[in-house]
This record gives C-alpha cells, structure tokens and sequence, in this order.
C-alpha cells in the first residue's frame, strides 16, 4: 500500500504547477485548503490523459467520494464534482490556455524556474524537463564482498537486466524491491544514484598516507588513510570510502553526523555490508566538540544544500524550498569549507559536493574559497553534473553514468608545508 501511495504523490508533485494553473482556470477564487488540495490531486493525475494513472472518470468518481467522507471537505464535494467534471469537457482549451505560465509548463516554482535560467541558460529547459522524470534504481556493488562482474551474473540468473555506470555501479532497466534482488541481506550492494557514485574515488585515487616513521626509520607499508566523512547520514558515502580500503592502502572514517537519529542509520547501513566505521553525533562546524587534533588526509564535505539536484527523486522539495534558502545554505557551505579546511594535512584533499544544479552552492562557492585560500589548489574535478534524463537528444556533460542526478565536486589540495 505505501509504495502506491508514494508513487501517487510523486506523480501529483512532478504536475502541481500544472494542476494548480488548471484549479485558477476552474475557479476563481480558490476553496478552503483540504479541498484545494484534493481537487489539485485530481487535477494533476488527470490533466494529460496519456500517463494519467486511472481512467479519467474514475478519477472524478474517487475525488468525490474522498470529499465527501471527510469533514474538512465534505461541504465541497458538489463544487469538487462540477469543477472536475468541467475540466473533462474542456480538456484541451484548458491546457492550452495554462501552457503560457511557465510554472504550468515546467512544474516548479517560477523562482527556482528563474534561477535555473540564470545559472544555466543553455540548459535550463532540459534541466526542469529531467526533474519531472521518473529516475532508474541504480545500485552501487560493494566490492569488499562481490565483483561487478560476479553480481551482473547473480542478476542474470534472476533475469534482471542492468548496464553499468561508473566504477562499480549498476543501472536496472526495471526497478522493482531492492529486498528482492540477489544478495541484499548479504550487503553485496547499495543503492546510490550513479553521480553520487563519483564521491569516494574522486577523493581518495591516488592519495596515500604519509609512511609511518618508527625509531626515526621508516617503515614500508603506509599508515591506514585517516578520513572525515562530515555530513555522513545516512552513510552511502561513508559506505563507499570504506569498500575503496584496500591491504596496501586501509582506510579509516570517521563519520560525523549532527542527528543521534540518522547516525543510527549509518550503524544500521554498515552492519549490513559488513563494514565499520566511527559514527559521531556532532556538528561538523564545531571541530572542538569532536576532533582530535590530527589532521585527516581527506575530508569529504558533502555539505547541506537545496537538493535542487535531486528533486526527480524528491519532487517535494521544489514545493518546500524558498528561494531564500540559497543564500542561507550557501553561507552554511562556506562555513563548514572555513572551519574544515585547517583539518586537512599538508598534501591532503577536501572533496566539496553538493547535490545541487545552483552555482551559488557549486561554482561560485569554490571560486571564493580559493580566492581566499592561497593554500588551496583545485583539482580536476567535475564542476556541475546536470541531471540526465533518456528523453534528452544528447547528454548535458561528457561522462560515462548513464541516467543520474544533479551534483556538483570540487577536489581541492592543500598545498605541502615549507
């Protein structure tokens, strides 16, 4: 019953600007909230007949029983009905006459619409297009247990049909319960979108802890990599730096995260792959809450931001942000850049990451920390990922991930001591 409901909402949240354009053709004046809100729903599962979940009469029929059994709308079932049945009569001059608002045309907010624009006025459109898709499952196969190689044939054998994407990473032409697929309670996999994927190995290829130094000799093997995962719930990143740990170079995370709750979530998501980490309920912008004083060789800062690159997989969002909450979010970015970066070792990286389409959380961050920073070097990095969507003529950047979301990632390197 959930995942049917969940799929409802989704599917009325990717149309609520279309819905509610239609609601102001329909009505003057809008009714008590309940009833808007139901009438709304029904608005945005039927408008366009070709995806609409139920035949469109059945949708009416269901609208007005629901206002009618509930008091909050009860008084607003006849106007519900009339409403309704009005929009199936004039369908098409009703659409069209919604097509002009932007807002109807793209479903988000007209601000976030202006801000996309700005920041990327080549790809604006097919930005606000990918968002109102559908995304894939894709699964990330923690190769502490299995081989991509040896789970694709563990899906073959259940005839699941997948293609990889980045390193270690599988896309599934159909989703279905990840309960279902093979070796989910043994945590031979996780599910993380395929940009998301980038995170742990764009910070830790190549890097290696300084050799340890007994009785003033130097000893062959390396020290274990020392790194601070800051934002870790609910502990996919954190998952993933710990399956890059290898004999020659182990690694070690601290995972910091300031809800006891979500940190929970990290314990619960490591015990099932096997994996260990530790787990802090802190604030990662007050250090003397929690370090210890040793620097880390790598810090992973995938710091708070709008989501704006994620709403196909949260359509919410886009309803619940404020275009105020850049500003706001991006001076919480650049706080935790400021009080992070004097953690980082001589030599080390901090990987900032945000899953946002917004440069003021991306590019226009990392342009100010570095002007600032004389200390910091940028290496190559991504910059923005613009989400990826099959209905797109050609890819919005040059990689190999198939489908994903919206992100962003600037490695940077502390420059070594004198």
């Amino acid at each position: 019953m959930r995942p049917a409901v969940q799929s409802l909402g989704f599917a009325v949240l990717r149309n609520l600007g279309r819905a509610q354009a239609l609601r102001e053709q329909l009505a003057r004046r809008a009714p008590p909230p309940d009833a808007d809100a139901l009438l709304c729903c029904a608005l945005a599962l039927a408008w366009d007949a070709a995806s609409a979940p139920y035949e469109p009469f059945t949708l009416v029929d269901q609208a007005v029983g629901a206002a009618k059994r509930s008091p909050a709308t009860h008084a607003q079932a006849s106007f519900i009905n009339a409403c309704l049945r009005r929009f199936l009569r004039e369908r098409d001059a009703l659409v069209a006459a919604t097509d002009a608002d932007p807002v109807a045309r793209y479903n988000h907010p007209r601000w976030w619409i202006a801000a996309t624009r700005r920041d990327h006025p080549t790809h604006w459109q097919a930005i606000l297009e990918a968002n109102n898709q559908q995304p894939p499952l894709t699964l990330r196969v923690n190769k502490q247990k299995v081989t991509l190689a040896q789970y694709l044939l563990a899906q073959a054998a259940m005839n699941i049909e997948a293609k990889q994407v980045a390193e270690c990473g599988l896309q599934l032409r159909q989703a279905r319960p990840v309960q279902q697929l093979p070796g989910f309670e043994e945590g031979h996999f996780s599910v993380q979108d395929a940009a998301a994927q980038l995170a742990a190995p764009l910070l830790l290829q190549g890097l290696t802890g300084p050799l340890r130094v007994l009785d003033e000799r130097i000893e062959d093997a390396p020290r274990p990599l020392r790194v601070l995962d800051a934002c870790a719930a609910p502990g996919g990143k954190t998952a993933h730096l710990l399956e890059q740990s290898t004999p020659e170079q182990p690694v070690q995370v601290l995972a910091l995260d300031i809800d006891p709750l979500r940190c929970q979530r990290i314990h619960e998501n490591l015990a099932r792959l096997g994996l260990a980490a530790q787990v802090v309920a802190a604030d990662a912008a007050e250090p003397t809450q929690w370090w210890d004083g040793i620097p880390f060789d790598a810090i992973l800062l995938d710091a708070p931001c709008t989501a704006s690159g994620i709403v196909r997989r949260h359509p919410d969002v886009r309803w619940l942000r404020r275009e105020t909450d850049i500003a706001q979010l991006a001076q919480l970015q650049a706080r935790l850049l400021r009080v992070l970066w004097p953690l980082v070792r001589p030599g080390g990286r901090l990987l900032y990451c945000t899953c946002s389409v917004f440069r003021a959380e991306g590019q226009q961050q990392i342009e100010t920390f570095l002007a600032r920073h004389t200390d910091a070097a940028l290496r190559p990095s991504p910059g923005h990922l613009l989400p990826q969507n099959p209905q797109q003529a050609k890819p919005l950047a040059h990689n190999d991930l198939g489908e994903h979301d919206g992100f962003f990632y600037a490695l940077l390197e502390k420059s070594q001591a004198l």
